[in-house]
């Protein structure tokens, strides 16, 4: 099954990626663009470099959960958890993320022009095309702006332009809200095969946006569209090894998946590689053990239940660091046949980011804890701990004994436990303004966070080739 999945995103890589490369303008107009199947292939290629290694196959969820207070790079990657800017070896990665990202954006703007042209697409085929491709430019650019704050804005209408200057935040913002709405409207209700956008996905990412921005109103009332259209449902988990239900390397799909990146052995990614010591066997691969915790050091793990099966999702493996060193098993793949075909999916929104999303939202845009809100932050502990989302129990957090300020730190921890290793614990801290992030961060490593930590320079290859950003002035601070 995962081998069917692959074939839409193979169709990126062999149909009509190193075309578009190549020569994007011939192609539109003489041979793509006008059948269903062509389509397909053109919006694959929006996908794929998402998938690369610089991206959700192994470098920018791997930096990202360098920056994490609950575990830490090792190796190359160590000095990303010093929280002091990166060093030249991680710019290089980031530098891949923004190529790579880029890449995804310039495909989603020649899909933008030009599906409305194609001679044997239906009207609904159109609209959709384009809004599948407005989404991925928003996803795009909400990841860009997040870790560069203003970039330059590339659409369909100068995607082929090398010099750019750099736009303001707001600007970003502004695209990533007008292209959501739209492909909120006109994506499809369920997505055509698992991995591709919905208009609930859409709504989704739309809620995350608005939530990362502070706009909590329109955060929670997008995620409680989406929690009331009843599409999702958290997977139920009895014990540990349920949880590969969710995230095992043999599924396809769940009842909470939203949003995953797909691998499979045949077009795998390398983030197993990462959280894996060779001798574990649980990567095929090997291992390169490039991200662990400490059981005794850190706080995080030290006070976290062990009832909690979420914490049973770590294993003591001695890396050379002592017998307190502690790996994932949140995502394993013995069976992987190289270091760069491990097929474990990548969440990017699964069920229960919308509900503790939803918890957190609506408390701050009201100033208080709703009965509706514990339910929701509840339903996602209760799993946790084995028992059914849906049915009171003996580990509920109680309504009267959280305020406001008590509640949110409470849902700011559920989401620590949830999402471990998914890429998300940073960006929790980065919203909450950098003052209260350098704390939090202070109290669970002892490290200082320097303020060049919170953006990434822009690549010198940019500076280089686009005259319209200034290398001195428009360059991130501290770079």
């Amino acid at each position: 099954m995962k081998k069917i999945i692959s074939l839409f995103l193979l169709l990126a890589l062999f149909s009509c990626e190193d075309a578009l490369v190549e020569k994007p303008k011939s192609i539109a107009v003489e041979t793509f663009y006008n059948t269903k199947l062509e389509m397909e292939s053109a919006i694959a290629a929006i996908y794929a470099p998402l998938r690369t290694g610089n991206v959700f196959g192994m470098n920018y969820i791997s930096l990202i959960e360098c920056f994490t207070d609950y575990q830490y790079g090792r190796g190359s990657w160590a000095i990303n958890s010093d929280f002091q800017g990166l060093n030249a070896t991680n710019i290089g990665r980031t530098d891949g993320v923004w190529t790579d990202v880029y890449r995804s954006i310039r495909n989603a703007n020649i899909v933008i022009m030009n599906a409305p042209k194609g001679t044997q697409l239906t009207a609904t085929d159109k609209s959709q095309s384009v809004a599948e491709a407005k989404f991925l430019r928003a996803f795009s650019y909400f990841l860009l702006v997040r870790n560069w704050s203003g970039v330059p804005i590339r659409t369909e209408a100068n995607y082929d332009e090398l010099e750019v200057g750099r736009s303001s935040e707001a600007d970003v913002y502004q695209l990533i809200i007008s292209d959501l709405k739209e492909a909120e409207t006109n994506l499809p209700d369920s997505p055509s095969a698992p991995g591709r956008a919905s208009k609930w996905v859409a709504k989704t990412l739309l809620a995350d946006v608005y939530f990362y921005r502070g706009m909590n109103t329109e955060a929670a009332s997008k995620a409680a569209e989406v929690i009331t259209s009843k599409k999702y449902s958290l997977v139920p988990v009895k014990a540990v090894n349920d949880y590969y239900k969710i995230f095992g390397v043999d599924v396809v799909t769940t009842t909470e998946e939203v949003f995953y990146f797909k691998f499979s052995h045949e077009n795998g990614g390398s983030y197993t590689m990462m959280l894996h010591h060779p001798g574990s066997k649980l990567c095929g691969g090997g291992g390169w053990y490039g991200i662990y915790t400490d059981s005794d050091k850190n706080p995080i793990i030290k006070n976290w239940d062990q009832a909690d099966l979420r914490r049973g999702l770590w294993y003591n493996w001695n890396i050379g660091l002592g017998t307190n060193s502690l790996l994932t098993l949140k995502f394993i793949d013995p069976a992987a046949p190289s270091a760069s075909a491990n097929a474990n999916d990548i969440p990017v929104y699964r069920y229960g980011d919308v509900l503790l999303l939803s918890a957190e939202a609506e408390c701050r845009a009201t100033g208080k804890v709703s009965a509706d809100a514990m339910e929701r932050l509840n339903m996602v502990h209760r799993r946790a701990y084995g028992y059914d989302p849906l049915t009171v129990s003996p580990v509920d957090f109680k309504l009267s004994d959280y305020d406001k300020d008590s509640f949110i730190d409470l849902v700011i921890k559920e989401r620590c436990y949830e999402t471990a290793c998914e890429g998300k614990r940073w960006f929790d801290l980065k919203r909450l303004g950098s003052a209260k992030l350098k704390a939090i961060i202070k109290a669970n490593t002892g490290k200082d966070v320097a303020d060049k930590q919170f953006l990434w320079p822009i690549p010198v290859a940019e500076l280089n080739y686009n005259s319209k950003i200034n290398p001195t002035t428009d360059q991130n601070p501290g770079y």
